[in-house]
């Protein structure tokens, strides 16, 4: 793969970038012998990992546990929160061992809010987690939901960085369609202005969070959402305040980096919203090298450097300090 400049060859940061632990792979295998339909997780590894991040150009991979997330199906709170104690131990092993490599997004057990809260202090105060995970929705709830105000609470106070993962939507799958083909760009989109709509950003403005696939068709449809949400939800409301909402989200690019996806995505974000993600290993290698030729060719040399490393190094200042620590030793 060539490079558009020569900074960019110093590596990307990837910020969605996925890991199968022991605990979670075990839990995903129990559950489908139960009958649950989910797609298994590929086989993970760190030589793996590194493999892949060497031939794509990725100095690192921020970790995190794709969806269904902790929370499986006939899962009670105990067992979420004892399923998200071990993922993100085993995850912090690996980050321990390759802090040049690698950093990782913790997973909460929502929606025990109060075990979120605990997790969350836990993951960030004794494993140094760079940021949280949370799916789109959990068992039906989004997370505009009122009850999870405490977590906002909590992540804004520690300006905490929040991966915003798809989950299957509580409806049917489309038959003959796997939900992470179509339903999950929906589901990220439907979560999305159900925090904007319900003032989350406002709240807590300085929690960041960044929303999966190039924020699903957020980019797309965002001036609609506003121009009809005072006349269908709230006449309080105002189009260009809910369009600076909309634009307090970051965006990673992964599965999302293409010639008729880029030109919406760039017009709608914030400068320097837009992140570098590979999806790598639920999306393979090939996947992501379409994605990756995509982007280079349709962005700019100084939007090129910016999504694949410079936004990050803002938002993850603790990584980049850690990455400069390891070359330095």
């Amino acid at each position: 793969m060539n490079s558009q400049t020569e900074e960019s060859t110093l590596g990307r940061i990837d910020v969605h970038q996925h890991i199968v632990p022991p605990a979670w792979r075990s839990a995903m295998e129990t559950m489908t012998a139960a009958g649950t339909a989910w797609p298994q997780p590929p086989r993970w590894s760190p030589p793996a990992a590194v493999a892949f991040m060497d031939d794509h150009e990725i100095d690192t991979g921020i970790l995190s546990v794709t969806a269904p997330g902790v929370v499986l199906p006939g899962f009670t709170a105990r067992d979420a929160q004892a399923l998200a104690v071990a993922v993100n131990d085993q995850t912090a092993e690996v980050v321990k061992d390759r802090p040049d490599r690698f950093g990782f997004f913790a997973s909460l057990p929502l929606p025990d809010v109060d075990g979120a809260i605990a997790e969350a202090a836990r993951a960030f105060d004794e494993l140094s987690a760079d940021g949280v995970v949370l799916q789109s929705n959990v068992r039906g709830r989004y997370l505009g939901d009122s009850s999870f105000e405490p977590l906002w609470a909590e992540l804004n106070e520690r300006s905490a960085v929040v991966h915003v993962h798809p989950n299957q939507p509580p409806l049917p799958a489309l038959a003959g369609t796997p939900f992470p083909l179509a339903d999950f760009v929906f589901d990220t989109t439907r979560s999305a202005l159900d925090l904007v709509l319900r003032g989350v950003p406002r709240r807590y403005p300085r929690m960041r969070m960044i929303l999966s696939h190039g924020g699903g068709f957020l980019p797309y449809a965002a001036h609609r959402f506003a121009a009809l949400a005072p006349e269908q939800v709230d006449a309080n409301l105002t189009t260009t305040d809910l369009l600076t909402d909309l634009q307090w989200f970051y965006l990673d690019t992964a599965l999302a980096a293409s010639p008729t996806s880029w030109p919406a995505l760039r017009a709608f974000a914030a400068p320097g919203h837009v992140l570098y993600g590979s999806d790598w290993p639920l999306a393979p290698p090939h996947v992501s090298t379409y994605f990756d030729t995509h982007l280079e060719a349709v962005s700019s040399p100084d939007e090129f450097s910016d999504v694949c490393r410079g936004a990050a190094q803002r938002l993850f200042p603790r990584l980049e300090a850690r990455l400069e620590t390891h070359r330095v030793g």
